[in-house]
């Protein structure tokens, strides 16, 4: 599937709005990719990566790389912006949404953690995840995602700040209630909205 997904909003798109409008506020734009990491970058080999979700009771589901290639593929283009003030413009992507990887997934779950190689945690409500609007990504313009941007796949949820977009992820943790991650117990907003600049310090 190109372009946009079903359910993703973006403020306004490449046939319609001006590139400002697009742009949230305090952010600038870049043609650059920027690398920024917490720790060191994992090496993941493929062959011995899994993808896990498991819900509030226990139940899990689990894909190999292989598996994981097999799901059905989306790829979508968006816009995306850091919460060091960064935006970069109509990036293209390749992987598989969390709406496929939680479909029939018997839960009553209202959070998501995810978790990720390196040890690296964020939690995102799960109504962010769904509809069209999160995916595990394993694919960047065209490519494999490199190592350095969380690859082999890293979640992406565009419409919220990219430390919410995990690298290196290897799974999904369903929970009834919130459970902050890495950078929210660090101090940074819980939720993350880049057109409210949900940036620091507010839970």
């Amino acid at each position: 599937m190109s372009g946009l997904s079903p359910g993703f909003h973006r403020r306004a798109s490449s046939d319609g709005g001006s590139r400002a409008d697009r742009l949230p506020p305090g952010q600038y734009l870049t043609e650059d990719f920027p690398v920024l990491s917490a720790g060191p970058t994992p090496r993941v080999d493929p062959d011995f990566w899994r993808f896990t979700v498991r819900t509030e009771t226990g139940e899990e589901r689990s894909w190999t790389w292989r598996d994981f290639l097999a799901l059905p593929q989306e790829e979508p283009t968006f816009d995306i912006h850091c919460v060091t003030r960064w935006s970069k413009f109509d990036t293209r992507w390749k992987g598989v949404s969390i709406d496929t990887l939680l479909a029939g997934l018997e839960t009553s779950a209202t959070y998501a953690v995810a978790e990720c190689h390196g040890g690296y945690t964020t939690n995102v409500p799960l109504a962010e995840l769904t509809g069209g609007k999160a995916w595990v990504m394993h694919g960047y313009d065209g490519g494999p995602l490199p190592a350095a941007h969380g690859g082999p796949a890293r979640l992406v949820v565009p419409h919220l700040y990219f430390w919410k977009s995990a690298k290196w992820v290897k799974g999904l943790r369903l929970l009834t209630h919130d459970e902050p991650g890495f950078w929210e117990r660090a101090g940074y907003h819980n939720h993350g909205d880049p057109w409210r600049e949900q940036r620091y310090g507010a839970f």
